[in-house]
């Protein structure tokens, strides 16, 4: 901030010699120029007045009179050092030097947003005491105070753009903030300059998975495997690949890595029973996904009093436990002799975004169709299933007229 002012100070300056010596030397040159066109003047004028006398006869000495009116005008020209210099008026400088002076600053302090430099310069000068309250949880940054810490690390970053630590905190920031693409842009800054810390490998592991896609995901598990290969018992890497393992389905991974982390800190730590909690429900997600039904066997009977049309299909459909009469699954088949047995899956689903896997517990209907419509009509033969749960199978026997 003292070297703007010092720059501001010569611009003034040099703004007032551009202003005062103007004023110098036009007036000592207007005061010779006058003179001079005076002179000239007159010349011209006793010349013209010379030659009307002597065109009728009055003046008979005319050469003698034009050579003493040249001498005269030779003899007023004066010496350029003696010419008398004319004083600027001090009751004209001053005030107009105060002006200048004032409508400069003034104009700065109008539009220049001075207010906004200094709080920008102020806001720089507490860059250390905010870097320490970041790190402090007791005593939070507010909301103002993490976007002047942001702004504070930018401008030193920008004069001093190979500080890996500054990029690193700058990363963390924006992951707090949920800021992928300042986290990303600025950890890849760090990992650039300083790609042996573990410290910014486990950051930039970090923030590349928050973004969420699949490649960077991987880059991220190669950088917190190769923080585990220095140092086996790092917590933050095995925490974050278990967390990632959880994520992506595989329980199994998930929990080596939570029971590596019960070894590194111990039974009595008291995060040892948090560990038990995700351990209990990554091992009920595994044999969840194990035992995961995803079809339901069918078998349909048709009763001796049923008369089969000569064309048709059999539909068979399945209907929530509810009774509704729209189906979330369904499949026609041929008629042919009975029983007819066969499997329903997710790809009977009617819909994809209603799976037949969504359901827990369902119905499952066979008619007899002669006119392609899903839903039963009048005149139509049908039979149902009871409620039976996901992976179960039942028979349904056609013995009833809508």
């Amino acid at each position: 901030m003292t070297m703007f002012w010092v720059i501001s100070a010569l611009l003034v300056l040099v703004a007032m010699v551009i202003f005062v010596v103007p004023m110098y030397k036009g007036k000592e040159q207007d005061e010779v120029a006058s003179r001079d066109e005076l002179n000239k003047a007159f010349f011209k004028d006793r010349m013209d007045e010379l030659k009307e006398e002597s065109s009728e006869g009055l003046v008979e000495n005319k050469d003698e009179l034009v050579v003493e009116l040249q001498q005269s005008l030779l003899d007023d020209v004066p010496a350029g050092t003696e010419q008398k210099k004319t004083p600027v008026s001090t009751a004209m400088l001053i005030p107009g030097l105060i002006v200048l002076v004032g409508v400069s600053f003034g104009m700065y302090m109008k539009v220049g947003s001075l207010d906004k430099v200094q709080a920008w310069n102020d806001t720089v000068a507490r860059l250390p005491e905010l870097s320490q309250r970041l790190m402090d949880e007791s005593n939070p940054l507010s909301d103002q105070e993490m976007d002047d810490l942001t702004l504070a690390l930018r401008t030193r970053l920008h004069s001093e753009p190979n500080d890996a630590t500054g990029w690193l905190l700058l990363g963390r920031i924006g992951m707090a903030n949920r800021d992928a693409e300042t986290a990303q842009d600025a950890m890849a800054r760090a990992y650039r300059l300083d790609p042996s810390n573990p410290e910014v490998m486990l950051s930039y592991g970090q923030t590349l998975m928050m973004i969420g896609d699949p490649a960077q995901s991987e880059r991220a598990r190669l950088l917190l495997r190769s923080v585990l290969r220095v140092d086996h018992t790092n917590i933050r890497a095995l925490s974050l690949l278990a967390f990632d393992a959880f994520e992506a389905g595989n329980f199994q991974q998930a929990i080596n890595y939570w029971n590596m982390m019960k070894q590194v800190i111990g039974a009595d730590d008291p995060r040892a029973d948090m560990l038990d909690r995700s351990i209990a429900r990554a091992q009920s997600q595994l044999e969840r996904s194990n035992n995961t039904a995803t079809s339901v066997s069918v078998t349909v009977e048709l009763d001796p009093n049923v008369e089969l049309p000569e064309q048709g299909l059999v539909i068979i459909s399945v209907h929530s436990a509810d009774g509704a009469p729209m189906p979330v699954a369904a499949r026609r088949v041929p008629l042919s002799s009975f029983p007819i047995s066969l499997t329903l899956d997710d790809n009977d689903s009617m819909i994809p975004e209603r799976p037949m896997t969504s359901l827990q517990d369902m119905i499952i209907k066979a008619r007899i169709d002669t006119d392609g419509n899903v839903t039963t009509r009048k005149g139509d033969w049908y039979g149902q299933s009871d409620i039976i749960p996901l992976g179960g199978s039942t028979n349904v026997v056609i013995n009833t007229k809508y």
